[in-house]
């Protein structure tokens, strides 16, 4: 791979289920495309997904920057949300503020963070209330 960077970028709106899993679908393509090692496509494939969905939860809108350098891969999400009232409480596997229409839709294990988590090198959350969230999600290339 060439030592400059690749960058893309993808809007996500919030609430629209029907668009849903297609910026993780696009992420996943252009490291396929670019020669990228299947396991790392698929590690970043579920922490790319877990992030759209979750904008499309709980976000009216976000966007997600998709960087790859020689070195990562990285996804920053920002989010225009309520924000998360307790981030630790909300990386534990399983807690989940879905609503019943979510839930009915097949959303809402409450395993979303914890899947970025175990599939980033690397995983920042940062989150104020009424503002929204951004994560900071790296999985490296290089051992």
């Amino acid at each position: 791979m060439a030592s400059e960077a690749f960058e893309n970028a993808f809007a996500v709106l919030g609430r629209d289920f029907a668009n849903a899993g297609r910026v993780s679908t696009a992420i996943k393509d252009t490291l396929k495309g670019l020669g990228i090692h299947a396991p790392i496509v698929r590690r970043v494939a579920i922490a790319s997904y877990e992030a759209e969905m979750n904008l499309v939860m709980y976000a009216s809108r976000g966007k997600m920057r998709l960087t790859v350098s020689s070195e990562a891969i990285t996804i920053d999400v920002d989010d225009e949300g309520p924000g998360i009232e307790d981030v630790s409480l909300a990386m534990q596997e399983g807690y989940s503020t879905a609503t019943p229409e979510m839930r009915e839709m097949g959303f809402g294990a409450g395993m979303g963070l914890p899947n970025i988590r175990k599939n980033a090198d690397e995983f920042v959350i940062t989150s104020e209330v009424g503002r929204g969230t951004r994560l900071h999600i790296r999985v490296n290339l290089l051992a």
